[in-house]
């Protein structure tokens, strides 16, 4: 495996670093993985050991069985890629070398997945098989790796740890990885942040917070997306005990196409109350009357933000 890191700020390298049962290094001794270079736990004694590996990376004569990629391609000024090199070489060059002789190519949280904080038009950065939501990204939409699967997107700011590691056992070992329409593993994407949230009865009777420190739901005017979001937030916690709605922070819909989103974090866009982004599937009308009738019949213990214990 190789581990390339291109736009982005390492916060998905640091949360591997992380990973604690197995951990990182547990886990390429149980698959038998070899690491032949991360930026963060490799050392090349010279610079030209490093240039060698690269070399026989991309030219096919050494086998690279998965190629992760870290962060955005960055592909300015105009095209060049010099905004993001190494040895003086456009690093996108490397991306594109390296992803035709990978048996599978693995796109690390969510600027490698769509483009992310670097996804702006000033660096000219993309996904590696998506712009935003727009299948394409630096590779192509018809890009396959040598194993036959296109990019595997592991969206996330940054990704969990244990959503890489379940992702790279899948794929040394050969488990079939069913992929969502962004290419995402659906057994690790296939549920909505909301799933699991703490704060879920606070929302079905729509007991909202309109400021921090309190136990209700924060999606009506703190601009939580939990609802919207996939993610295994709820699931795999943070430390093994915390996630941001469980510590009273909205869900910022880390692992969306559309992330970040050019308005603020803590504040609801809504018209006359109602949200203007609802969960797929909900009808407008019927949801407010849903809501305004559930928020008329919550429980005491509820607005009094008890546990009722």
């Amino acid at each position: 495996m190789f581990w390339l890191q291109c736009g982005a700020c390492s916060g998905d390298s640091m949360s591997l670093l992380n990973l604690e049962s197995p951990d990182l290094l547990e886990l390429f001794s149980d698959l038998d993985l070899e690491l032949l270079w991360h930026p963060s736990l490799s050392v090349a004694r010279q610079a030209r050991e490093h240039e060698e590996l690269l070399e026989s990376l991309a030219s096919g004569e050494r086998p690279l069985d998965i190629l992760c990629v870290e962060g955005a391609v960055i592909r300015g000024p105009s095209g060049t890629g010099m905004y993001d090199t190494l040895r003086r070489r456009p690093k996108k060059d490397l991306v594109a070398a390296l992803a035709r002789r990978a048996g599978a190519v693995v796109a690390v949280g969510t600027c490698a997945s769509y483009g992310g904080v670097c996804g702006g038009a000033e660096v000219e950065g993309t996904g590696l098989q998506f712009h935003r939501a727009e299948s394409g990204g630096f590779l192509g939409a018809a890009f396959r790796a040598r194993g036959g699967l296109p990019v595997v997107n592991l969206p996330g700011c940054p990704v969990h740890p244990e959503i890489v590691a379940a992702s790279l056992s899948a794929l040394v070992t050969g488990t079939p990885l069913e992929l969502d329409e962004f290419q995402s593993p659906t057994f690790l994407y296939g549920m909505r942040v909301h799933q699991g949230c703490t704060r879920n009865e606070y929302h079905e009777y729509r007991v909202e917070e309109r400021g921090f420190g309190e136990r209700g739901c924060l999606f009506f005017y703190m601009g939580c997306q939990g609802p919207m979001a996939r993610g295994a937030c709820n699931r795999f916690l943070w430390n093994r005990r915390s996630s941001k709605t469980r510590v009273g922070v909205p869900c910022f819909a880390c692992t969306r196409p559309d992330f970040p989103r050019a308005y603020p974090f803590f504040t609801t866009r809504a018209i006359e109350g109602l949200p203007l982004e609802l969960p797929d599937g909900i009808n407008r009308p019927h949801y407010l009357a849903y809501k305004t009738m559930a928020a008329a019949a919550a429980p005491e213990r509820l607005k009094r933000r008890s546990s009722g214990v």
